[in-house]
């Protein structure tokens, strides 16, 4: 029975359900310093349909990758406790301020550094930007095959693969070749929860960076124990064009940012009568809240 390599791709993102009025710096980049980070949801769906892929084949290695802050390394250890082999951390000031260009760019490079590998496995789209956008662009600067909105892996057999893709019109059966790139829909199966020993096993792994900002001294634990080291890759481990990287490589540019607040002031009452209904109906058409 072959085992398989598989990359997830990861993104810790702002949790929306907190977002404030400080929520966006002057230049239009998120403040992600003032609001709490999560796992992207979807990318925990794509790392489900990973590990199911690993119980099913023994072998099988998952690692994940992940580009942001040293604070992004908290996705890889959730990864850890749920059943991933490891994983890399892609941090570096160049990066910052990346749109969906230069963030495919600066991981399709952290992939090639990372070497022959079977699967890549996003989630659809990240929460903080809902574009849709780095998979498929990692896809096609890496030349691999891809599918999107993949909701189940039906089969897998040597190099072939069968998913099941969920569309705005039914659900979509597909056959296709590995090596492979595909991206996974929030309606698939949900992540499974900590496993209790592996959150003990891992509790401790930490990134180069971390551990030279922690007081307590775990020298010899890390020296002893290979795997709660965090690998964490600077944009001078990966090959790459500056040029392509951080504000200078995304062409995107956000030029104006309008926080909106509901207040209670923003509500209206009206009865159940067809006039008042009516009236409601005009009012929202001729704000271009609907219609």
């Amino acid at each position: 029975m072959k085992a398989y390599s598989i990359i997830v791709l990861a993104k810790q993102v702002p949790d929306t359900r907190n977002v404030g009025k400080d929520a966006m710096k002057a230049d239009g980049t998120v403040n992600r310093a003032a609001l709490p980070a999560i796992f992207n949801p979807e990318d925990l769906n794509a790392l489900e349909q990973a590990l199911r892929i690993k119980d099913r084949y023994p072998g099988t290695t998952v690692k994940i990758l992940t580009m942001g802050p040293v604070r992004a390394a908290e996705v890889i250890r959730e990864g850890l406790y749920r059943g991933a082999d490891g994983g890399i951390l892609l941090t570096d000031r160049a990066f910052a301020g990346s749109d969906t260009l230069a963030t495919s760019y600066a991981l399709s490079q952290a992939i090639k550094k990372m070497g022959k590998t079977d699967l890549i496995i996003a989630g659809r789209q990240a929460i903080d930007g809902d574009t849709a956008q780095v998979g498929p662009q990692v896809a096609e600067k890496l030349n691999m095959l891809q599918i999107t909105y993949v909701e189940e892996v039906a089969e897998l057999k040597n190099d072939t693969i069968i998913l099941k893709r969920r569309l705005d019109r039914g659900v979509e059966t597909v056959k296709c070749k590995l090596p492979l790139v595909m991206t996974v829909n929030g309606t698939a199966p949900e992540c499974r929860v900590r496993n209790a020993k592996l959150l003990m096993q891992y509790k401790r792994a930490r990134t180069i960076t971390e551990l030279q900002r922690e007081n307590e001294d775990y020298t010899h634990l890390y020296n002893e124990r290979s795997d709660l080291n965090i690998a964490e890759w600077t944009v001078n481990d990966i090959e790459t064009d500056s040029s392509q990287l951080g504000l200078t490589g995304s062409p995107t540019k956000v030029k104006t940012i309008v926080n909106v607040v509901l207040q209670a002031k923003d509500s209206k009452v009206i009865s159940d009568s067809d006039a008042d209904i009516e009236n409601m109906m005009i009012e929202l058409i001729d704000s271009h809240v609907i219609g």
